[in-house]
């Protein structure tokens, strides 16, 4: 039934995008001053939101290889709906840098990404919500801790080093449900590919970084399972730099030797597993807010625009980015 719901929600999502590109981008592009006149207003939260996604400070020109917002590049389409679900409300010949899929090096030029590398030189990725019909999903979770099997489960790729450093650590671990569906791992690394909603059953369930960030990491802070990873070192949208440990998440060391112990300590100290579990809650409950999302994305666009000297700025509108 959630397999069903989710194709259902999926082929929503490509109708309602599909709907927009036909629909006269002039109607959007009128709109735009009505919602900057709205974002302006907005509180400090989203002004520290968006000069987290979008660091640039300084005046730049895009690079050779920029592409019009009328022709962004179509593939993948979730890419490409995500950004011009905002980007259609600017002026469709105004030049934009983006590189999608997953971004292991920040850009030689600022572009628009999905994710970057967690450092301090990390400006000219200028972050969108991008492919967040999969890296967003973030059902309710209606099981109590006390009621989950007292077990950790990860399931996942074998295409970052880490994760198969975590399965042999955890190779003889009998409190340890892991492995990869993927019939071309190694036998020793098989398992059952289990749904979002099965391994939520669990208590403790591991995040790990892929190809770039772990996409599994929104619906396990947004559940009542608690997360056990070590820390990140890319971020998307979901700002996984702010995550802190101990606070939103269980940190693991690179060789997950500590993993036993740390299993151990909430087992008997469960109310603490829940403060975490409610911190972590909390902090996905933000992404949640569809008007400041909405709001933050145009303003990162706009940001970006101004900044790239393609839109003047409106005095009142860049006080409020810029104060």
């Amino acid at each position: 039934m959630a397999t069903a719901l989710r194709n259902a929600v999926k082929v929503f999502y490509y109708a309602r995008n599909a709907a927009r590109d036909i629909v006269p981008q002039a109607l959007f592009r009128r709109r735009l001053t009505g919602w900057l006149d709205q974002v302006r207003l907005s509180d400090a939260t989203v002004r520290e939101r968006l000069n987290y996604y979008n660091k640039l400070q300084h005046a730049f020109v895009p690079s050779p290889a920029a592409v019009p917002v009328s022709r962004l590049p179509f593939s993948p389409s979730m890419y490409y709906y995500d950004l011009k679900e905002f980007a259609r409300y600017f002026d469709p010949g105004l030049l934009i840098d983006v590189e999608f899929g997953d971004v292991i090096n920040v850009p030689r030029m600022p572009a628009v990404v999905k994710d970057r590398p967690i450092n301090d030189d990390n400006s000219n990725a200028v972050l969108m919500k991008l492919d967040k019909f999969r890296h967003f999903h973030m059902p309710a979770d209606r099981m109590h801790f006390a009621d989950k099997r007292p077990a950790v489960v990860w399931r996942g790729e074998l295409n970052n080093p880490i994760r198969t450093v975590f399965l042999e650590a955890t190779r003889n671990l009998s409190f340890c449900d892991v492995g990869t569906p993927k019939r071309t791992a190694a036998e020793q690394y098989r398992k059952p590919y289990l749904t979002i909603e099965q391994q939520r059953h669990y208590r403790y369930i591991v995040s790990l970084e892929g190809n770039d960030v772990a996409t599994n990491l929104k619906w396990i802070m947004s559940s009542n399972s608690l997360c056990l990873m070590p820390p990140p070192t890319y971020e998307t949208w979901f700002a996984e730099r702010q995550i802190e440990a101990n606070v939103h998440y269980v940190p693991l060391e690179p060789d997950f030797a500590d993993l036993a112990d740390k299993v151990r300590h909430f087992e008997r100290h469960p109310a603490e597993a829940e403060r975490i579990i409610g911190a972590a809650n909390a902090y996905c409950r933000k992404f949640c807010n569809e008007r400041d999302e909405q709001a933050i994305s145009l303003l990162v666009l706009y940001k970006y625009f101004v900044l790239s000297g393609q839109v003047e700025p409106d005095p009142d509108v860049w006080r409020f980015i810029s104060s």
